[in-house]
């Protein structure tokens, strides 16, 4: 669960998040980004929503992105051919394409265990179990960011 109104800009997720990945602090290796908006004076830190009807999982030509029975979007690197439609196809930008792991990557939860969330220092990124009040939470989220800031283009 994100809560942006607690981030205090610190970077932090991105670092531990990468390392944990690909054992480098590259905050453009990790899985979450946390976006400046100077003008508001608020950052706003943005990982996979594991979306409900994930449009990255409908445009992928292979069958490489799949909702898991825990409600996980998951990506099967076997299966990827990296085309990047995934990447065009994600509303809010939280699907990317690594050029140090030369493949399309996105938030995996850490298996259950989000790195991110264990380090926050701010509370502003918290792991919470699927509930049908965290769903409607994370929709009014992404429809708010969306009204305030347009969609996320790389």
């Amino acid at each position: 669960m994100l809560s942006p109104e607690k981030c205090i800009g610190c970077r932090t997720c991105e670092i531990v998040c990468s390392f944990n990945k690909i054992k480098a602090f590259n905050p453009k290796n990790a899985r979450v980004s946390v976006l400046m908006y100077d003008e508001a004076a608020i950052s706003v830190p943005m990982m996979c929503m594991q979306c409900e009807d994930p449009s990255c999982m409908k445009v992928c030509p292979t069958g490489a992105i799949a909702k898991r029975a825990d409600g996980m979007v998951a990506i099967e690197e076997k299966r990827c051919i990296g085309c990047k439609l995934c990447v065009s196809a994600c509303p809010l930008g939280n699907i990317t394409f690594s050029p140090t792991e030369k493949k399309v990557v996105k938030c995996d939860l850490c298996n259950g265990e989000p790195k991110c969330a264990e380090f926050c220092p701010s509370g502003a990124i918290e792991f919470k179990e699927a509930a049908p009040s965290t769903i409607r939470r994370k929709k009014v989220i992404a429809e708010r960011f969306k009204e305030l800031f347009g969609e996320v283009s790389e």
